[in-house]
């Protein structure tokens, strides 16, 4: 433990419905609305940096983020501040909407490192049914988690010379990849929010509305706690004709439409514009970014079938607009999961998604709510679009034989048509879809 961590006052809130809320408290003298008074402080009078820390240290920074910040509308200062949140005890979906921000900075737990034998699963309905939904999920995900490590093992021999725990640990990587198919999204989870002050404002307007109630019940929870960490930078003001906006687009415009080609892929991409920087496209190296005045170029836009579970990671790309999927049975469970079983258990899992189904179709709900107990492993209907950089970005980065095959697969096809439509070089991993020792060795570890 940091020494004088017990004397920091994080800021705590229960979520209403399950969960928790923390805001973190740094111990810093400086805190973060003194920081971003600071810095507006610098960028408006001619005195340096001395003289704003008498101020600071003679006046506080409290009033000026209230009335600069907050009162008259200066974001910009919001920027300079920032704090970290964290959340816990919340479904995938709610995680998912946190996450929906291309500005959002942080981390989420992955499915590899949690227990699911006893970890919470949210069931928004509170009903019996809703419960034996839920865990019959649970129930089927340990009961396959063994055979596909013994499945694993009997198809990929451990290499000669490989360390045992490596080897294990990249069994056991493989084992949570195809068995997180069968985790229903109300599954819980926890993440980290690191932002600055203005975008956590911005972004709880969105919050608020949002179309699940416990995701509005995690904004209250993370209004209230940061109001009191950063009590001149936030408020409870409300401007009806923005909310009511707000609410109209939760309403009839969040979710993408389930209905999704297998892929789809097109561009409008200016090929005299490519010409003028033929030397940047055919010499940059492997892992190189291209720069992003390229953007200018045009645009890439790709409409797709990926699983649940999948749309977790491509979700994590900032430089790309995604919209975000309704999860549901109607375009079907992806094969890949299925396809890495052996036949028992294979014989197994389908008919355990044929009763589940049914099951879901005795649920007379709302789509939204549904999403709940429906499996990481069904497919949903993704839209993206990015700038020829960002796409690009994508591809190489997701292509890699250490990425989930249903998304390798993707980000291939994307980059096949940069490849051949474009004519640009594109840096694949050639590798073909195969089990690696080397996922054992990607790992965070306390020593």
């Amino acid at each position: 433990m940091i020494s004088g961590t017990k004397s920091l006052r994080h800021v705590h809130r229960k979520i209403s419905g399950g969960g928790e809320v923390y805001v973190l408290d740094t111990g810093a003298t400086i805190t973060s609305e003194s920081e971003a008074m600071l810095q507006a402080l610098h960028s408006r009078s001619l005195g340096g940096l001395k003289n704003h820390l008498e101020v600071l240290e003679e006046k506080g920074s409290a009033n000026f983020m209230e009335k600069f910040y907050v009162g008259y509308g200066h974001k910009s200062i919001g920027d300079c501040g920032s704090t970290t949140i964290f959340i816990e005890g919340v479904s995938m979906l709610a995680a998912k909407a946190i996450q929906d921000n291309k500005l959002y900075s942080g981390q989420e737990a992955s499915t590899r490192y949690i227990d699911f034998s006893n970890q919470p699963f949210i069931n928004p309905l509170g009903s019996q049914k809703g419960n034996e939904i839920l865990e019959s999920q649970r129930k089927f995900y340990l009961k396959i988690l063994e055979p596909i490590k013994v499945y694993l093992k009997e198809q990929n021999p451990k290499p000669e010379g490989e360390k045992d725990n490596i080897y294990e640990k990249a069994i056991n990587a493989r084992a949570f990849d195809i068995a997180r198919g069968f985790l229903p999204a109300g599954a819980s989870t926890k993440l980290a929010w690191h932002s600055n002050l203005r975008q956590v404002a911005d972004k709880l307007l969105f919050l608020r509305h949002h179309p699940l109630k416990e995701v509005r019940n995690i904004a209250e929870a993370i209004e209230d706690a940061v109001i009191e960490a950063h009590p001149s930078s936030f408020t409870k003001k409300r401007y009806s004709d923005t909310e009511n906006y707000q609410e109209l687009i939760a309403k009839n415009y969040f979710y993408h439409d389930p209905k999704c080609p297998d892929f789809q892929i097109n561009s409008d991409i200016n090929k005299n514009l490519l010409k003028e920087y033929l030397e940047l496209l055919q010499q940059r190296p492997a892992k190189t970014e291209l720069p992003k005045f390229l953007s200018h170029i045009g645009r890439i836009s790709s409409k797709f079938k990926l699983d649940f579970g999948s749309f977790r990671d491509i979700q994590r790309h900032r430089g790309i607009d995604q919209r975000m999927p309704l999860l549901t049975t109607q375009i079907g469970f992806n094969e890949w999961y299925l396809d890495n079983l052996s036949e028992n258990t294979k014989r197994e899992a389908r008919e355990f998604l044929r009763i589940l189904e049914a099951k879901l179709k005795e649920l007379n709900i709302q789509p939204e709510i549904k999403q709940y107990y429906i499996p990481m492993g069904y497919n949903t209907s993704n839209f993206v679009v990015g700038d020829l950089p960002s796409m690009i970005y994508v591809a190489e980065l997701r292509s890699t034989r250490f990425v989930h095959p249903t998304l390798r697969r993707i980000a291939k096809k994307i980059g096949e048509y940069i490849e051949k439509e474009l004519s640009i070089p594109v840096n694949f991993d050639l590798e073909p879809d195969r089990f690696d020792t080397k996922r054992g060795e990607h790992d965070i570890i306390i020593k």
